[in-house]
């Protein structure tokens, strides 16, 4: 490379490096949010990751499975899933919060390596594009009902309206949640209540509805009614994207914290399996009590909410309300989809072309996509497109959950902080793909009826079974060489302070100008004109379409007994 190359290389990784930094239009889509950021208290993080989960699907996957299960199937399926949800979900979630990290740079450390977790962040990247559709679906009913615009016109007005917000990233998303979902919670539940005290029998005859069913509990029906429940699961990785700015553990807010994470991390499964009970309760409302010919319309949270509304109010009334209740709803869920869905986007395309377009580019395409579901008609399929993603969705989640509980703290062969350094890890990890792949073959063969009709409920259950023996077994069988690149970033100071949390001090990054924090940064394999050392930031590294600021690997048995000493 010429010395004109190189030199106009260096403005270009600049110029990408200072629109990256801008926190407001970034908010960090592809490195550690430092402390500097973090301004906000456990409980305020808490409340503004709680008020994304908003979202009127719960309502439609709950009815959908009540409807064709019975209410005792769907129940019980809403309850498995939710148990297994919580615990695939908090060690995950832990590592989000307690490190400061989103869910792609978890998974670079946790057995798929630097481009290996491409992989995950498209799967991610997925899910939120289908439920932007879903939600806007939803919202694009209610406009229909309520003020006759046709359903392609609300998809495009569903879809436009959360730009203006989710552009600002995490300032603007923290004063909507906080203004909104006081109000929302009035609307929704405050009738529903009404209900329950006033009509108790409704409940009785919640309990025994029996559905498309033969009013017996089965364990098909249940597997079956809690797959559609797994989809949901990637909602976690939403709640990672808000809880990683929570602010650094200490003896002081020890208490605050836990309850915050808790409830706002893998707890966000206890409030959406609650709605999705709710769900089922509105379908057979709706059906035996409001209208017995509603049929597949009962899974429209614009029907259900209208019906229990008009049960108590005068029509127009009922109608205004429930208008306002689906807006808010789905303007809540669906800014953190484009939110989230754009950090995805702007991930994958850095890391693969070394560019740096902005975040509103990605915000952009993603809602392309999410419109393009919308016109597709996707929420007509809801179950079977939730059923069929689910099986991924778990191959991928369960193999990161298990890496960081068996593979670090047991087996002790993944390194124990979350590595996400260019440098620093190998490009790929076979452990991560290998177990994600054999894990959704294998359950996408049995939901597709390879194994016979018995194991097609099953199909979920296999693919969490095969991801939790394949990860550990994976990375005994590659002795975990292929999780660290390097044991050492060259940097003599700790990683972590005295109570555990990232360090915050701060050094230089020659290649941009800009202080980074010191998780953030590695020695570069580029001295100073004086042969002084010189530090590099991992958004320079990530920027960088060469390896010049790369320092050399080390020997895979050296790394691996400097692990073991460091424990």
């Amino acid at each position: 490379m010429s010395v004109r190359e190189r030199a106009a290389g260096g403005r270009r990784l600049r110029g990408d490096a200072r629109a990256a930094a801008e926190d407001s239009l970034e908010d960090y889509a592809f490195r550690y949010v430092p402390r500097s950021f973090r301004r906000w208290s456990a409980v305020s993080v808490g409340a503004t990751a709680l008020g994304s989960i908003a979202f009127l699907a719960d309502f439609s996957i709950g009815a959908s499975i009540g409807l064709e299960h019975g209410a005792q199937n769907a129940a019980l399926g809403v309850l498995v899933a939710s148990v297994i949800i919580f615990a695939v979900g908090f060690p995950v979630a832990f590592y989000g919060a307690r490190y400061n990290i989103d869910l792609d740079l978890i998974a670079r450390g946790s057995g798929f390596g630097y481009y290996g977790s491409i992989i995950t962040t498209i799967i991610f990247a997925g899910f939120t594009c289908i439920f932007f559709a879903l939600e806007g679906a939803i919202m694009a009913q209610g406009l229909e009902v309520a003020a006759g615009v046709p359903l392609p016109i609300g998809y495009a007005i569903s879809t436009i309206v959360v730009v203006p917000i989710v552009i600002f990233g995490m300032r603007a998303l923290e004063r909507l949640h906080f203004w909104t979902t006081p109000l929302w919670l009035v609307l929704a539940l405050v009738p529903l209540a009404w209900v329950l005290i006033s009509q108790p029998s409704t409940v009785a005859g919640f309990w025994s509805f029996a559905g498309e069913s033969d009013g017996t509990v089965s364990l098909g029906a249940v597997a079956s009614s809690a797959a559609v429940c797994f989809a949901l699961t990637p909602q976690l990785a939403e709640q990672i994207d808000y809880i990683r700015v929570m602010p650094p553990l200490t003896g002081a807010n020890r208490r605050s914290w836990w309850t915050a994470f808790v409830f706002s991390g893998p707890g966000w499964v206890i409030f959406s399996g609650t709605k999705q009970i709710i769900g089922i309760f509105l379908a057979v409302y709706l059906v035996t009590k409001i209208d017995p010919s509603i049929d597949d319309d009962a899974v429209e949270p614009v029907k259900q909410f209208l019906g229990l509304y008009e049960s108590l109010l005068p029509e127009w009334v009922a109608l205004v309300l429930v208008l306002v209740l689906i807006v808010i709803a789905q303007v809540k869920i669906n800014v953190t989809n484009a939110y989230s869905g754009s950090l995805a986007w702007s991930n994958v395309f850095t890391r693969t072309t070394k560019r740096y377009p902005g975040r509103t580019v990605f915000v952009v395409f993603n809602l392309v996509i999410a419109l393009s579901l919308m016109l597709m008609d996707v929420f007509s399929l809801i179950s079977f497109v939730l059923s069929l993603y689910a099986n991924v969705v778990m191959a991928w989640l369960v193999t990161i959950s298990v890496d960081i509980v068996v593979n670090k703290h047991v087996l002790r062969l993944s390194p124990r902080f979350p590595e996400f350094r260019r440098g620093m890890l190998h490009d790929w990890n076979p452990v991560g793909p290998v177990s994600v792949g054999l894990a959704s073959v294998a359950s996408l063969l049995c939901f597709a009826g390879v194994f016979g009709p018995g194991m097609q409920p099953l199909s979920v259950l296999v693919a969490i079974g095969v991801a939790a023996v394949v990860t550990p077994t994976a990375a005994v069988v590659t002795r975990g060489r292929y999780y660290l690149r390097r044991r050492s970033d060259g940097i003599p100071l700790p990683l972590l302070d005295e109570d555990g949390n990232p360090s915050g001090e701060r050094l230089r990054c020659h290649v941009t100008g800009y202080v980074f924090e010191r998780p953030d940064m590695l020695v570069s394999a580029e001295t100073g004109p004086g042969g002084e050392v010189q530090y590099v930031s991992s958004l320079a590294l990530t920027l960088d379409e060469t390896d010049r600021y790369v320092l050399p690997p080390e020997p895979f048995d050296t790394a691996r007994d400097d692990r073991q000493e460091a424990r």
